[in-house]
């Protein structure tokens, strides 16, 4: 979830700081070209003013007048290029130069600098130049009139490179560039903090969901963090698993009740039923077929109450040797096997994982047993030990008539046996019970085909220490 939130919010913040960003850029760009367009329009000026007290007429040919103040007005314009490089001059209506710097520097018979002079002779300043971006290498026109007595007289134009322009603009863009950058750093930043602020409660129940859905129902939310909803909706789970924990009590406690108090009346009733028998002639089919029910009866009450008291019991995890285990309980029930004609075989190697060496025993026990009991004679079940980096397996095969996928999907449900093997002794609670027996201590049990035929269940325990409750952080 944080990976599809947390581009989410980076993208929104994005936009939000281009949108902030290219106006910013823009609003700079004119700021600097604005500023030399009002010096360069207060330098037109000054030039304007001097060009006033030029009393000299134009004429067709290059002027030699020594007048002290056209001598002057061409100075300031030759130092005034020399200085900035910026070309200017002064031209009379007719185009020819009253003062020019440099002095081969004429008016063009047309484009921007011919437009600026055409609009000043309308006794108005030029119009602001179009945006030159830092990119671009156009030149900077203004050109302001020479009034004298209420009419245009001459022009002034100057004509300046944009170097310089545009090196402040592009330094103007990078600060704005740098400025968002580190904006957008913060601002992943917080986002990160806002993420893990708010999913952090997520994460915390869904490791509890999948905790209790594990067979752990103690484990709880911690209602801490994150946003009040998130918090709610913690301590509305954690009472949600409470009731569910009491509902799950009271029904391990009936069957465990109920199984405990039938046993003694369903054993004085089967008692009866011997010494019924003992007044009736010896054979008789009926009162041998009840003896049959009541025993069958009496094992499913058994079943029960061990299935009860498996999903209640706590394990006692501890360092084990799973494959002396298994080899124990290949040897014990090998004799089983062989009175039945089914060959036992195990491969047990060294090999230590957590577990509780009691109910591990129970549920192997109950493996075994299944895989003995639907094998026929002269075939073999095998079992296998090895370890498999976090977790070391337990697999029984057997070369039985096996099971079809929609039987794969429901084995190990309570009371479920196949409708093929309707026939066969057993109450359809010992997976069930193996699998209680190992969710209580942190393993799990898995079913699969065996091929040709058969089954294979695979019994998994960890090999690493258990982590305490109150080191578990968020769940206890």
């Amino acid at each position: 979830m944080r990976t599809r939130l947390l581009p989410l919010l980076i993208v929104l913040m994005a936009a939000v700081l281009l949108a902030l960003g290219v106006p910013l850029a823009v609003s700079v760009a004119g700021a600097q070209q604005q500023k030399v367009v009002v010096d360069r329009i207060d330098d037109t000026a000054r030039f304007a003013a001097l060009a006033q007290f030029v009393t000299d007429s134009p004429s067709g040919s290059r002027r030699t007048s020594t007048d002290e103040r056209l001598e002057m007005l061409q100075s300031e314009l030759l130092s005034y290029y020399e200085v900035y490089g910026i070309r200017a001059g002064v031209f009379y209506r007719n185009q020819t130069a009253m003062a020019n710097a440099p002095t081969t520097w004429f008016l063009p018979q047309e484009g921007e600098l011919r437009s600026a002079f055409d609009e000043a002779l309308l006794s108005r300043r030029s119009h602001d130049p179009e945006q030159v971006w830092p990119w671009q290498r156009h030149r900077l026109v203004v050109a302001s009139p020479v009034i004298r007595d209420g009419d245009v007289v001459a022009v002034v134009v100057t004509d300046s490179p944009t170097g310089q322009l545009r090196s402040k603009t592009l330094h103007g863009w990078l600060v704005i560039g740098a400025g968002e950058i580190a904006a957008m750093l913060l601002a992943v930043g917080a986002a990160l903090r806002l993420t893990g602020w708010v999913l952090r409660p997520v994460r915390v129940l869904d490791a509890t969901t999948h905790a209790i859905a594990s067979g752990r129902l103690k484990s709880r939310v911690a209602a801490a963090g994150g946003p009040p909803e998130l918090r709610r909706l913690a301590r509305s789970f954690n009472e949600m698993a409470d009731n569910v924990e009491d509902v799950l009590e009271q029904q391990r406690a009936f069957v465990a009740d109920a199984s405990h108090q039938l046993r003694n009346p369903l054993a004085a009733l089967l008692l009866r039923i011997e010494l019924l028998a003992l007044e009736l002639p010896e054979g008789n089919e009926e009162i041998a077929s009840v003896q049959a029910e009541g025993k069958r009866l009496a094992q499913v009450l058994d079943d029960l109450l061990d299935l009860a008291l498996a999903e209640h019991s706590e394990a006692h995890l501890r360092l084990t040797d799973i494959g002396a285990l298994a080899a124990e309980r290949v040897a014990a029930w090998s004799p089983s096997a062989e009175a039945k004609g089914v060959t036992l075989v195990g491969t047990c190697p060294p090999t230590t994982a957590w577990a509780d060496p009691v109910t591990l025993s129970s549920a192997l026990d109950a493996i075994i047993d299944n895989a003995v009991k639907f094998t026929p004679g002269g075939e073999t079940v095998e079992v296998t030990v090895a370890a498999d980096g976090a977790t070391s397996t337990v697999v029984v095969t057997d070369n039985g008539p096996g099971l079809t996928d929609e039987e794969l999907a429901r084995v190990g449900d309570r009371f479920w046996r196949s409708g093929r093997h309707q026939n066969i002794k057993g109450s359809g609670l010992g997976l069930s019970i193996s699998r209680a027996l190992l969710a209580a201590g942190g393993g799990s049990i898995t079913y699969g085909h065996h091929e040709p035929h058969g089954l294979t269940v695979t019994v998994t325990v960890p090999r690493s220490a258990p982590v305490p409750p109150e080191a578990a952080g968020p769940t206890a």
